[in-house]
This record gives C-alpha cells, structure tokens and sequence, in this order.
C-alpha cells in the first residue's frame, strides 16, 4: 500500500501492470507518495479513474501525511514553488525550440557521415566527422532525455514516438531501458539500493564521504582494504542490514565511504 493525498491505496496487484513498471511502485511501499504522483502523472484526472478500485481507507485525522524524517516547512515550501512553476508557465513545452534542436541534431549526424563520404577516411576528415558524430550522439541523449520527461510534447504518446526514433534509430539504445532506470531516479534521487544510477562497480567508482540510505533497521560496518600495484589502495565500506522491512517510518543515515586514495 502507498498514500496519495492521505488516501490509502492497495497496489499489490496493480504493480504489475503499472505502465511505469513495478519497482517505482514498490520504492514507496508504505510510504507517502503524494509528491511523486504529482511528478510523474500529466493527466491526473485519468489516472485516478483507475486508483477508485485501490483505494481502502484513509490516513485518520492525527496522523501525517509526509514522513517523519522529512521536513514539514520543506515539503509545503516545494509544493508551493511547483504550483508557482507551473502557473508561470515555465513547464509549457516550446515547440520551436525543440523544433530546432531536433533539426541540429540531424544536420550534426548527416555531417559526420557526409565528410567520411566525400573527403574519404583520412586524417583530418575522420577527425572532424567524428567529432560531428560525438556532437550529435551527445546533444540526442539529453534530448531524449527531455522526450521522456515528456516535456517536448503535451501528449505522452507524442513523446514516446519521438524518444524512439532519437534513442532507438540514431543512438541504438533501447527507450524502455531507459524510461525503467531514469523514471527510478527520480522516484528515489540519490537513494542507494533504490536510484539506479548510484548502483555503480564499488572497483571503478567512488561515492563520496557521505551516503543517503533509506534502512528501517539497524545496520553494521565491514571494512577492510584491496591492494592493486603500488600506490593504488582503495578501502571500502559495506554494509550489510540485519532485516529489511517496508515501513511507513524510514531512517535516513549517513554511510561512509572512503574514497581512492
């Protein structure tokens, strides 16, 4: 269960059919999911014609809506802000911009392949086609990253159909898989264990000093040290977590994590 505007809905069942995929759901299991549902729904009138059947009762009088380990002042200060965003208008789409963006976007492409064809393969040309391709291979994720968000269209389906032809056709990069790990993000920012860009090879990345973990537990520290080659020693700190319960009471604590030294 999860709570939108201090109703209590049921989605066991309708996870599995969420058409934003069922771990964004489960992210906030038992939890307060107001904000969330604001931010990733358009047409919230649609929507809650499907949550009628969820629903199974509502918060009682005294209790809070938000989560203990989050700010009231904080939350009502962001919802006032997003409701000042959205009357200013600053979240209607521009489609001559976009219109360009996309335009560019294709003139980069058709220019890296173009000088390849003319020119030949030799140094120069190679370089500057490919610096073309870069360009353009570049600018297509973030603006197929906008086509997700759909912020370039008004229709939701507008925007899929043109996330697919940029990140599918001209990057070659599946849109689900990113719509599924992005729309995570977002569910849980900066999160680990639940925002999938933070799920990085602990051999590769560092995290930081500091780390937001959302636990309902109590949790204990392993540390030691991996030596490669002189002078490269990285130290690590995992973590292991006794039990894991969904909760409506979560606790945010900081892990620490040496960096490379």
């Amino acid at each position: 269960w999860l709570v939108i505007d201090r109703k209590v809905y049921d989605v066991s069942r309708f996870s599995k059919q969420h058409p934003g995929g069922s771990r964004v759901i489960s992210h906030y299991a038992g939890q307060d999911a107001t904000d969330a549902f604001v931010a990733f729904h358009n047409d919230k009138s649609l929507v809650k014609k499907y949550l009628r059947s969820l629903l199974i009762g509502e918060l009682a009088p005294d209790q809070p809506s938000f989560e203990s380990n989050k700010k009231k002042s904080l939350l009502e200060d962001f919802r006032e802000l997003r409701c000042s965003v959205e009357k200013m208008g600053l979240l209607r789409p521009n489609y001559f911009f976009f219109s360009l963006v996309f335009l560019h976007l294709l003139v980069l492409d058709a220019a890296s392949w173009f000088v390849i064809w003319y020119f030949g393969i030799s140094l120069m040309p190679f370089l500057a086609g490919m610096a073309f391709f870069t360009i353009a291979q570049i600018q297509m994720g973030w603006f197929q990253h906008d086509l997700g968000h759909c912020s370039v269209f008004r229709k939701p389906r507008w925007n899929r159909l043109l996330q697919i032809v940029v990140i599918n056709i001209l990057k070659g990069l599946p849109a689900s898989w990113w719509n599924h790990l992005h729309n995570q993000h977002h569910a849980k920012p900066n999160c680990f264990r639940k925002d999938p860009d933070l799920n990085m090879h602990p051999l590769l990345f560092s995290l930081g000093k500091t780390l937001s973990v959302e636990i309902t537990c109590k949790h204990f520290f392993e540390h030691f040290c991996i030596v490669f080659h002189w002078p490269i020693t990285i130290s690590f700190h995992f973590f292991s977590l006794e039990r894991r319960r969904r909760s409506s009471c979560l606790t945010i604590t900081s892990i620490s994590i040496s960096s490379v030294s």
